[in-house]
């Protein structure tokens, strides 16, 4: 069992938000694959995974949580898809999709409004839960992609940011990726405003506001963690012990905090490298202690409910480079699973990983990400990919996404979903 580390300022958000209730990556373009004939659904591909999940975007290309209208044709592709569980996007660059106080609700309002007053977030846990579907609330947790104003900024001002080893705020950054000179070299994998997880503050705002999503919808079945690490920069450099690469997490706040507790003095690549195993190790440990710290105010909101992850599926990687150690959290049952992100054209490098993961004590908590996106032009390589896991025996896979299976109809019939009608549509 956890031992709970919640603050009186989040006991306080509890609450409030019961007394008011007496009352989860967009990946970038595939590229240009050629097309190939369409193929017949998978229906005898043998049997499937334990659990299927779907994940679905809260901006993608159908955008079901701006209009209630559209729950019905999610759920229905979902059942044709097999799938068991729903991971639906309801908390991106500090924006949220459902009723918020402490983040921007703007889009839940416009929801609600335009629905004629049906919240979308609830109309979809009323029919999934009918349809026998499990729901995930799907977070992303320290990237606010280009939200400089998020409330959580506003709150608790520039040092929430991430700063570089040369003392550059990534709000600094020109069209927040990586600047000359070092833009000749390095970029950053995912460009945005990124949370530092080891400044004060930031933890605890975060673990009050996916707490106050819980306790307003405790129908939710999960509650699913992404972007929980720091960003990852192109080339990978495994840690800053070496002193290369770009290093992220070096605000003075965070500096003086790492000083305080260890006794030792922060390294500041690449000339001061003293300290630096330790220094990682530190950081590394920032963001299994907010995933820890979320897992517990998620319990206290809604005891039962699932914490997991997406995750990097290289995890030595994203042990040494991004401080995301994911097999400690399911050692340590931080998690109930972790899904990592096998997304790849390569069914060999695939056929890997999916090996790798079934074989691990951990195994059966470790679903396997599936990138169908991938394949809109060539969808024998998402169904390769999904028998790939079902013959390794895989805990689950996950599907991404429900709004790039619902853009491809190829992929889609390939899938085992029959074509949208007009009905659909209206």
């Amino acid at each position: 069992m956890r031992t709970s580390r919640l603050n009186s300022s989040l006991l306080g958000v509890l609450g409030l938000g019961l007394g008011l209730l007496a009352c989860a990556c967009t990946p970038e373009a595939p590229p240009d694959i050629a097309a190939e004939a369409p193929v017949e659904p998978a229906e005898s591909a043998g049997p499937a995974p334990a659990r299927r999940g779907l994940w679905v975007l809260c901006q993608g290309s159908q955008r079901v949580l701006d209009d209630a209208t559209r729950v019905p044709r999610l759920i229905d592709d979902a059942l044709a898809l097999g799938a068991s569980d729903l991971f639906v996007q309801v908390y991106r660059a500090g924006r949220a999709w459902f009723d918020s106080s402490l983040a921007d609700a703007e889009p839940w309002r416009s929801a609600v409004a335009n629905s004629g007053g049906v919240d979308p977030l609830a109309e979809l846990l009323t029919r999934a839960h009918a349809a026998g579907l499990r729901v995930h609330a799907w977070v992303n947790v320290l990237n606010l992609a280009d939200n400089k104003r998020a409330p959580l900024v506003e709150a608790l001002g520039r040092d929430a940011v991430l700063v570089d080893q040369a003392g550059r705020s990534l709000l600094d950054y020109p069209k927040l990726d990586v600047p000359q000179p070092d833009r000749r070299y390095y970029r950053l994998g995912t460009p945005g405003v990124w949370l530092d997880p080891a400044a004060p503050g930031v933890a605890a705002r975060l673990a009050e506001t996916f707490a106050e999503l819980l306790v307003r919808y405790p129908a939710l079945d999960g509650l699913h963690l992404d972007y929980i690490r720091y960003p990852g920069v192109l080339p990978f450099a495994p840690g800053s012990r070496f002193g290369v690469g770009l290093d992220m997490g070096h605000g003075e706040a965070t500096r003086a905090r790492f000083e305080a507790e260890t006794g030792l003095e922060a390294p500041r690549p690449p000339d001061r490298l003293g300290h630096a195993n330790r220094w990682d190790a530190w950081r590394r440990d920032q963001v299994t202690q907010l995933v820890q710290r979320v897992g517990d105010a998620a319990q206290l909101a809604r005891p039962g409910v699932a914490l997991s992850a997406a995750v990097w599926a290289h995890a030595d990687r994203a042990y040494l480079s991004i401080g995301q150690d994911w097999r400690r959290w399911l050692d340590e049952s931080l998690l109930e699973f972790a899904v990592p992100m096998a997304y790849t054209l390569d069914s060999r490098i695939f056929r890997y990983q999916a090996e790798a993961f079934a074989a691990t004590p951990q195994g059966p908590r470790t679903w396997i990400g599936v990138g169908a996106w991938l394949f809109a032009r060539r969808p024998a390589g998402a169904v390769e990919q999904l028998e790939i896991a079902e013959a390794v025996g895989a805990a689950g896979v996950a599907l991404f996404s429900w709004d790039a299976i619902a853009d491809s109809p190829e992929l889609a019939r390939a899938l085992g979903v029959p074509p949208a009608t007009d009905a659909d549509a209206d």
